[in-house]
């Protein structure tokens, strides 16, 4: 968990002295990648939690879910057909599943410890 959060301290730093800015035209492909990538995140500190957590899942699912994310927003919107759609209710829907498993673990953890 330690590195973790240097990692996210580091990010932010790196993101505050480094702005990067982008077309408003691949908004929507990095919209829909960047809910994959929360997605993954999320996955990964709910099998941390419950002791299941493996790197090479984390990161083939990351760059992988991101990818092909980003790529059926980039089909639909070539074909005019709103796929992105799909992508936004699958891993909004894990997103939230995720979290909701997190949070659990985080309350029974807490209270076994207080028992």
């Amino acid at each position: 968990m330690f590195f973790a959060a240097i990692g996210i301290l580091i990010g932010i730093i790196v993101g505050l002295i480094l702005p990067y800015t982008y077309s408003v035209t691949y908004s929507l492909y990095i919209s829909v990648a960047i809910l994959a990538c929360l997605d993954s995140v999320f996955g990964g500190v709910r099998a941390n939690l419950e002791g299941k957590f493996d790197l090479k899942i984390f990161l083939s699912g990351f760059f992988g879910n991101s990818i092909l994310a980003a790529i059926l927003a980039y089909i639909g919107d070539r074909l005019g057909v709103p796929l992105y759609y799909a992508a936004i209710f699958t891993f909004g829907g894990r997103l939230f599943e995720n979290f909701a498993s997190i949070r659990r673990l985080l309350i029974n953890r807490k209270s076994e410890k207080s028992d």
